[in-house]
């Protein structure tokens, strides 16, 4: 251990006045610890380990948002649902060839399984395009693996550029603001998933309906 001790020169200070009534100015304590080659065992600080993305990838769908075939194009993302005091996410992914959410999940934790149940929902060539924004689930090993395999070519937003994934947004804005916002979800609570479930997919396929009936895009 050398000449390692337990305690700092602060501590030290404290104690000689406690315990033997010395009054002795810190500074020369902490000189006298330095002459001698006392020093302090210094307890490693712990950093805040934010995790490294496993995979990052350019802007390459770049704000294009038309698609000559379907799941030519594709873009992701996910949003949370609030049912008076119980919170849900929705993961959905849209085509961009005719703006229809060809896949989605509801659930309550925002993990990693959560956007791969919805990948998996996928049937698509290769070479199909993913678009999605830079979140920790989207940079993952798991989901790289995952879109590896089905031989999906990704692309990212930009960091804090949302308008590079404006579609998705755009939808998942229109969800809430003209179906779950105009309706009283106090009575709902974590227990009432199914029927949680069921609304939100039926607000899904009444924004799809809507879409048909007018432009034939959202």
């Amino acid at each position: 251990m050398g000449n390692q001790v337990i305690y700092g020169y602060r501590t030290i200070t404290r104690l000689l006045k406690k315990r033997d009534n010395l009054v002795i100015n810190p500074k020369k304590v902490y000189r006298i610890m330095k002459e001698n080659g006392w020093f302090c065992r210094v307890r490693p600080k712990k950093g805040l380990s934010l995790g490294k993305p496993y995979y990052v990838t350019e802007n390459k769908l770049d704000r294009d948002y038309q698609a000559e075939k379907p799941l030519e194009k594709l873009v992701t993302d996910m949003t949370y649902l609030y049912f008076g005091n119980c919170k849900l996410y929705l993961s959905s992914i849209m085509d961009l060839y005719n703006r229809e959410i060809v896949a989605y999940t509801i659930s309550d934790c925002q993990d990693t399984d959560f956007v791969l149940d919805t990948l998996n929902q996928l049937n698509v060539s290769q070479g199909a395009l993913l678009h999605s924004d830079q979140g920790s689930v989207y940079t993952s090993k798991a989901y790289y693996q995952a879109c590896t395999e089905k031989g999906i070519t990704r692309s990212m937003s930009r960091k804090g550029t949302p308008a590079d994934n404006a579609c998705i947004e755009w939808f998942h804005s229109v969800l809430k603001s003209e179906t779950f916002y105009l309706h009283n979800w106090r009575n709902l609570t974590k227990d009432s998933r199914t029927d949680i479930v069921n609304l939100t997919s039926y607000f899904i396929m009444k924004l799809e309906f809507n879409r048909d009936e007018t432009t034939g895009l959202l």
